[in-house]
């Protein structure tokens, strides 16, 4: 069910010190705002300049009064957040963002270290990570949208306010009188999610008033199911790989049913390599295993930004 901040808050219990990703737009500042308030000396802020746009310097000038105000300490780092052939600028910027946290987090000088760091996406951009991933066509991974929780570099992640909607959390800053920067770029229709957020849920939110919850809802059962999936792997790997060894053996695989197959080879790409092959790609080496049944067949399929290929009685992926 959708929240008010305050109840949210009320329900996050981080370990603390805790960092705040600062942007200076509403979401970060409210919960800033909301954090500082709640632990007072245990709360600093992190903020992360993409260079991407003109209006950076407006927001760190932002970012800077309100952490004096508050009397948070705030650490600034410099990206570059230029997106890479292939990639989207919003995977880069987000790659280049959790890189910076994770630098700014083994710089901060505050003792205990930092232990908790909360990022304020919120109901509204659940939903739209949820579309875009439908629009996608995307398996159970994407259809479980954000998680609330998650661990990255041995840091504790934090969405609080995952179940407020971006009304709200304005109407919560009105009420507090505080002031927020706007990011020009939320309204550029170039960018998909912005598409969404503009066209979208204005119609959703007139046929369907609790679309969050429902979204929500969804998405928790995707990540349910997900888990189970991942559980599943992890049992099917043991039978494929010899001990130690990260290449599952052709032939332990071939036994697997298609569908533990397509799971077990998406979870050892993922897990051991970082990479997400797409469906076209997935589809056609099940189709290469398949057909693996002499000595001399040859894999060698286009995964991500390298190759799966036979190696020996295994499978391997390398990137040239």
């Amino acid at each position: 069910m959708t929240q008010s901040l305050d109840a949210a808050m009320r329900g996050f219990q981080p370990a603390l010190p805790l960092a705040v990703g600062l942007s200076g737009g509403a979401d970060s500042t409210a919960l800033l705002l909301a954090c500082a308030r709640q632990w007072p000396g245990q709360v600093v802020a992190f903020h992360v300049n993409h260079g991407l746009q003109a209006a950076a310097a407006t927001f760190e000038q932002h970012c800077q009064a309100l952490c004096a105000g508050l009397n948070v300490p705030l650490h600034i780092q410099k990206v570059d957040a230029s997106a890479r052939d292939g990639q989207s600028p919003e995977d880069a910027a987000r790659i280049a963002r959790y890189k910076a946290f994770s630098a700014l987090a083994r710089m901060e000088t505050a003792q205990p270290a930092i232990q908790s760091i909360a990022i304020a996406q919120h109901a509204d951009d659940q939903v739209e990570t949820l579309l875009l991933a439908l629009s996608r066509g995307a398996g159970l991974a994407g259809l479980s949208a954000m998680p609330a929780r998650w661990q990255r570099d041995g840091i504790d992640y934090h969405r609080p306010l995952l179940a407020v909607s971006a009304a709200d959390i304005r109407l919560w800053l009105a009420e507090q009188g505080a002031t927020f920067v706007d990011d020009p770029t939320n309204t550029d229709e170039n960018f998909t999610r912005n598409r969404i957020r503009a066209r979208l849920l204005p119609a959703l939110q007139a046929a369907f008033p609790q679309f969050r919850d429902t979204f929500a809802r969804s998405a928790s059962h995707a990540a349910q199911a997900q888990a189970l999936l991942d559980e599943v792997a992890q049992q099917d790997w043991s039978g494929v790989c010899a001990d130690g060894d990260s290449q599952p053996r052709i032939k332990q695989v071939q036994l697997l049913s298609r569908a533990r197959q397509a799971n077990l080879l998406r979870h050892w790409l993922k897990l051991t390599y970082q990479v997400i092959p797409s469906t076209a790609q997935l589809e056609e080496l099940l189709d290469q295993v398949a057909a693996c049944t002499t000595r001399g067949h040859r894999i060698h399929i286009k995964v991500g930004q390298g190759f799966v290929q036979r190696n020996g009685p295994g499978l391997a992926w390398y990137n040239p």
